[in-house]
């Protein structure tokens, strides 16, 4: 169409640099966490019978999450791990207030509190990269003039 020019993009060096230490926070916030569960599960839940399945599930998973974030530049791995976090912390919080299968967790142990560490930035940082990766999917805006 005569008239409509198609703005050059703006400089995404910034945003591409934040975009990636984001995901690579995101992604040492689960593997933190995943190495946290599966440190618990050798320590001695492994012998209690759903949460020891949990912890294996959740380290594995985490292995996996973690690697997807860092080998693949799509906002999904990055929302899959903010969700990860969200998921994790919930249980433990009603392990702590409530019990879960059965453990009442305390929140004060080193352990429990480098998880909780661990996931809150699988959370912010998992979000923060895919509202990143979202935006900048987005072609330029056609000017017109």
């Amino acid at each position: 169409m005569r008239g409509m020019a198609v703005a050059p993009a703006p400089s995404t060096g910034l945003r591409d640099a934040v975009t990636d230490v984001a995901r690579g926070l995101a992604a040492t916030g689960v593997l933190l966490s995943a190495v946290v569960h599966l440190e618990l599960f050798v320590e001695g839940f492994s012998g209690v019978s759903v949460i020891g399945v949990l912890f294996l599930l959740n380290f594995a998973g985490g292995v996996v999450l973690g690697a997807l974030l860092l080998t693949w530049r799509h906002w999904l791995p990055a929302l899959a791990a903010a969700g990860y976090g969200l998921v994790t912390v919930v249980a433990f919080w009603i392990s702590v207030a409530w019990g879960l299968f059965g453990v009442h967790e305390t929140a004060g142990g080193a352990m429990e509190v480098l998880a909780q560490v661990a996931e809150y930035m699988a959370i912010v940082f998992g979000l923060l990269a895919a509202v990143l990766l979202l935006r900048g999917r987005r072609g330029p805006a056609p000017t017109f003039g």
